[in-house]
């Protein structure tokens, strides 16, 4: 036996008051908190994950990244033989560069402080990019050190996945914001970075 209309629409009713009671704000507060929140733009896409297991002959240690350029690829090596394989962008023109550095810091949802020869170059870019999904580091960074001196190159995410594969960035490593959270979980503070 169905119940007439408006018993069907009374647990929904309360559900919507208990909601209300919960938040502690009026109907017509909530329904233009709402409204707000569907004004914004769209979330960038965390970027599909361009990482496989692939056969790797190195002398370097498990943990450590080497970076080939020419590949547009980062290796993390996980064992004798063994590494995972990310696509990464890599430095464009003029700004690709090749050495041993190490893992000096690691953060979630970076802020952006462009250099000052990057802006002198691209006078637009204001001084900060706060953290979060819209800043162009992405999700996660690995800062960059030689001899303990921040190289202000970075291993990174990005808000633009379609952006992973090129000659791109003024000297960063940019991987989709999905890869630099997996790197991010397997990486330590201290890590060898190969960039050749």
């Amino acid at each position: 036996m169905t119940q007439p209309g408006r018993y069907r629409i009374a647990p929904r009713l309360a559900g919507a008051c208990i909601i209300g009671l919960a938040l502690g704000m009026p109907a017509w507060e909530f329904a233009q908190a709402r409204s707000a929140l569907s004004d914004r733009p769209p979330l960038p896409a965390m970027g599909p994950s361009l990482r496989k297991a692939v056969a790797l002959q190195t002398a370097e240690r498990a943990g450590t990244i080497i970076i080939r350029k020419d590949e547009k690829a980062l290796y993390l090596v996980t064992r004798q033989g063994q590494a995972l394989r990310y696509q990464i962008s890599v430095g464009r023109d003029g700004f690709g560069w090749t050495g041993i550095v190490k893992v000096g810091a690691k953060t979630e949802w970076p802020e952006w402080r462009p250099p000052r020869e990057m802006r002198a170059r691209q006078p637009e870019l204001p001084e900060m990019v706060p953290a979060g999904p819209y800043n162009p580091l992405g999700a996660r960074a690995l800062y960059l050190l030689r001899d303990g001196r921040d190289t202000l190159y970075r291993i990174h995410g990005t808000n633009d996945p379609k952006g992973i594969g090129f000659d791109g960035t003024s000297g960063c490593f940019r991987l989709t914001n999905t890869d630099v959270i997996d790197l991010f979980k397997r990486v330590s503070v201290g890590a060898k970075v190969v960039v050749q």
